[in-house]
């Protein structure tokens, strides 16, 4: 997979992002993240061996999601903030969108100096800029559900850009 070098002068950190496995990891999503330095997976992951699976490509960060709630992967945090390349990533399974970069949703991410909101649940790919905050769903990478086509995700963050990509399974 192609990747652009837009970087100008600082770090450039590229990121998969995976969503909504449910208990099955298409084989696609391996050979699609090679080569990406870090992985986050935004919840309802189904198997804790698909972390495992992931980890084999880069580092993995886990959030649990609603359907998460016993086993092995239930033990993952709701929520996990990390700091890349010079941006702040907040990880969780469920967001509610804000519609426009005044809205009141919007105001804790800006106040907390979060850059990217990586999220899932919805299983509709999604990137919406709103002010400073990019938020960023990558689809479902499980199967099939509900007529949407599987997806997952990458970013690439850099300390004056982000840009995200949802790649379609």
């Amino acid at each position: 997979m192609g990747r652009t070098a837009w970087k100008r002068g600082n770090k450039l950190v590229l990121l998969g992002v995976v969503s909504d496995t449910h208990g099955y990891l298409n084989p696609r999503v391996l050979e699609l993240l090679q080569g990406v330095e870090h992985i986050l997976h935004a919840g309802d992951i189904g198997d804790a061996a698909i972390i495992d699976q992931l980890s084999s490509i880069a580092p993995v960060t886990t959030v649990r999601g609603n359907n998460d709630r016993t086993g092995p992967a239930s033990l993952f945090p709701e929520e996990v903030t990390l700091e890349l390349a010079g941006r702040t990533v907040y990880l969780t399974h469920i967001v509610k969108v804000p519609k426009e970069p005044g809205d009141a949703a919007n105001k804790p991410y800006v106040d907390a100096g979060i850059d990217v909101v990586v999220f899932g649940h919805s299983h509709i790919a999604l990137q919406k800029t709103l002010g400073p905050v990019l938020f960023f769903n990558p689809g479902a990478a499980g199967k099939r559900r509900f007529k949407l086509v599987p997806s997952i995700g990458t970013l690439e963050l850099a300390k004056d850009e982000v840009r995200g990509t949802i790649i379609p399974l």
